[in-house]
């Protein structure tokens, strides 16, 4: 496996991949009704896909929400919980639906639920990303369609099952649970420092969203609302159940990463600092007004 360029071996490695899909940090005691997921940091690159793609280590991590894993590390120290993927995105996309699958990317006929077609998978961005983000295809031929049963059962279940359980457990100790997904946005498309996504008001109540809009202004990032990302399959999953609430939070790379190589600028404490005072004002909320008997009283 790959992690900015180390190399393991083979059936090994991915064996080990498979028997530990993601990292879970938790505070020494949850203190907060939050739950923060980096679902697209993951940087450990299986060795199958290495000798399947047509492409260099270095480009296949362009997809790659580089160290935003690490950028959020401190919400353990503020009293949530911190998930975080450990396979990277261009090998099973877990902000996708376990549907959404490019059926013509395989060399036989797949025994899964395919979901009806839509732009995101004929863009190549499904749940088995056919492309890194800057358009190029990862694959030089076919996979087995074996590929997409082992993938999903061994990588993108396990991680929902753990994000689910955390969920569970929040709402048994607050009686709500607000989950934060956390990514990174390439800078090329001249976007803000961040955008925080909703699903247009769908995930989380107006007064939720501007407060975590102001947490974010005040720590000096200027930042859009839903445009261009509203948020995908995780804020969508889980902020539509009673007493669940989901925000999606974008950072631009250009803030703290260089793009070329993939590594850290050296502003990147500084950033984090940054973002760290911003997340402390975030999660300073009102626990009450989110509670299912507050929203209906209103």
């Amino acid at each position: 496996m790959v992690r900015q360029g180390r190399h393991d071996s083979g059936d090994a490695a991915l064996a080990l991949l498979y028997a530990e899909p993601f990292r879970l940090a938790r505070p020494a005691r949850q203190t907060l009704p939050f739950v923060f997921a980096s679902p697209h940091s993951g940087a450990l690159y299986p060795p199958s896909l290495l000798h399947a793609s047509r492409l260099d280590a270095l480009t296949l991590r362009r997809s790659e929400d580089a160290f935003v894993d690490e950028l959020f590390a401190p919400v353990t120290e503020l009293g949530a919980p911190l998930l975080a993927a450990r396979f990277p995105r261009a090998y099973c996309d877990v902000n996708r639906g376990p549907g959404e699958l490019d059926a013509g990317m395989f060399a036989g006929p797949l025994d899964l639920a395919v979901d009806s077609p839509s732009t995101r998978v004929a863009a190549g961005l499904g749940v088995i990303p056919r492309i890194v983000r800057d358009g190029a295809e990862i694959y030089a031929r076919k996979l087995d369609p074996s590929e997409a049963q082992t993938r999903l059962r061994l990588l993108h279940r396990p991680y929902h099952a753990a994000l689910a359980d955390l969920v569970a457990q929040t709402i048994t100790q607050f009686g709500i649970a607000i989950v934060v997904d956390c990514h990174s946005m390439p800078s090329a498309l001249s976007v803000p420092d961040m955008v925080l996504g909703d699903r247009h008001g769908a995930s989380a109540p107006a007064w939720l969203s501007a407060h975590a809009q102001s947490a974010f202004a005040h720590a000096g990032f200027s930042l859009t609302r839903n445009t261009p990302y509203a948020g995908g399959y995780t804020t969508m999953l889980y902020g539509s159940a009673p007493g669940t609430y989901a925000l999606q939070i974008e950072i631009n790379r250009k803030l703290y990463l260089d793009e070329e190589s993939i590594t850290r600028r050296a502003n990147f404490q500084n950033v984090k600092t940054r973002l760290t005072q911003a997340l402390s004002k975030l999660v300073a909320i009102d626990v009450t007004q989110l509670r299912p008997n507050a929203q209906a009283a209103e």
